[in-house]
C-alpha cells in the first residue's frame, strides 16, 4: 500500500495506477531487472516519476518513439541497467489511405484501432503533416494490429510499418501562459484558458465535451493539477504545466500550455 501522506496528494481515481507503480517499484528493486510500461499520458509520467524517486537504486527513463512524444513508454530500472531505444518496443506505422478523396481524424482513427478491443495505453502518440498519418504502437501488439485494422470508419486503408527516421515530428503550436485563477476546478481553468465564461464551461463538462487525460471530466467541480490535460471538443487543449503558488490575494498561480484549434 502506498503510504497515506503520498495517496493523499492525488485523486481518487489515480489510486490504483500509484498502487501499480509502487508494485512496479518494489519489484524493480526485489528482482533486481528492469520492467517496461504501457504507453502512459503526461499525468501518469508525473506519478511514475514522483513514486520511483521513493525507492533507492532504482531510475527511470522514457521513450515515445520520438523526441517529443507526448505519450510514453517508462522502463524502471535498477544501477546496471542502460537502456537504449530499442529496449522501449515500440512499432511505428504509417497509414496507407487514399488521400485524395478522403480525410482522416485523429478521433477516427483511435476509435477504429480501440475498435479491435485493445486498451487505450497499447497505442502511443497519432502525429500528421497534414496528409499523411502515423501512429505508435506497443510492438507487442502490432501484428494484432496490423492484422485487424483495415478501415478507419468507412475508409479502406493498409498499415505500413515505418522506420524511426521516417516518422513525422509534429509541430508544437502550443502557446505557454502565466496566469491566475480562483480554484483548480475544471471549469475554472476551461474558462481562463479559453476565455469562455464559467457557465458555458460548465456546461461543456456536464455536456461530456471535456475529457482530462482522455477521460470525462464527469463534474466541474474536479480538481485538477501538474501535467493533466484537458481537453475540450470544438476549442482545443490545455496542459496544466506548473501550479506556481499563490498570490498575495489568494489567487492560484498556474502555468498553462494552450493549443487552441480556433486560432
Amino acid at each position: 500500500m502506498v503510504d497515506s501522506n503520498i495517496s493523499q496528494h492525488y485523486r481518487q481515481a489515480e489510486l490504483p495506477f500509484l498502487e501499480s507503480i509502487d508494485n512496479l517499484s518494489g519489484k524493480v528493486a526485489n528482482e533486481y531487472r528492469p520492467i517496461l510500461t504501457d504507453f502512459l499520458n503526461p499525468r501518469q509520467l508525473y506519478i511514475l516519476e514522483t513514486i520511483v524517486n521513493r525507492y533507492e537504486g532504482v531510475s527511470f527513463q522514457t521513450f515515445g518513439g520520438y523526441a517529443s512524444a507526448e505519450l510514453k513508454r517508462a522502463i524502471a530500472f535498477p544501477d546496471y541497467f542502460v537502456p537504449k531505444s530499442d529496449d522501449y518496443n515500440i512499432t511505428a506505422f504509417q497509414i496507407d489511405y487514399p488521400s485524395k478523396f478522403a480525410t482522416l481524424s485523429h478521433g477516427q482513427i483511435l476509435g477504429s484501432i480501440m475498435g479491435t478491443g485493445i486498451d487505450r495505453d497499447v497505442i502511443g502518440d497519432i502525429v500528421t503533416d497534414g496528409l499523411n498519418w502515423q501512429f505508435m504502437c506497443e510492438s507487442e501488439m502490432a501484428d494484432y494490429v496490423q492484422a485487424q485494422v483495415d478501415r478507419i470508419g468507412k475508409i479502406k486503408i493498409k498499415l505500413k510499418r515505418i522506420q524511426p527516421e521516417d516518422i513525422i515530428i509534429p509541430v508544437d503550436e502550443g502557446e505557454e501562459t502565466t496566469t491566475t485563477v480562483a480554484s483548480l476546478r475544471v471549469d475554472a481553468l476551461v474558462s481562463e484558458g479559453f476565455h469562455i465564461s464559467r457557465h458555458h464551461a460548465k456546461e461543456l463538462v456536464e455536456g461530456g465535451m471535456i475529457r482530462i487525460n482522455w477521460e470525462q471530466a464527469g463534474r466541474p467541480d474536479l480538481e485538477i493539477s501538474i501535467q493533466d490535460i484537458i481537453s475540450v471538443r470544438g476549442f482545443g487543449r490545455l496542459v496544466i504545466r506548473d501550479i506556481a503558488g499563490t498570490t498575495k490575494k489568494g489567487k492560484i498561480r498556474i502555468v498553462l500550455k494552450v493549443y487552441n484549434r480556433n486560432k
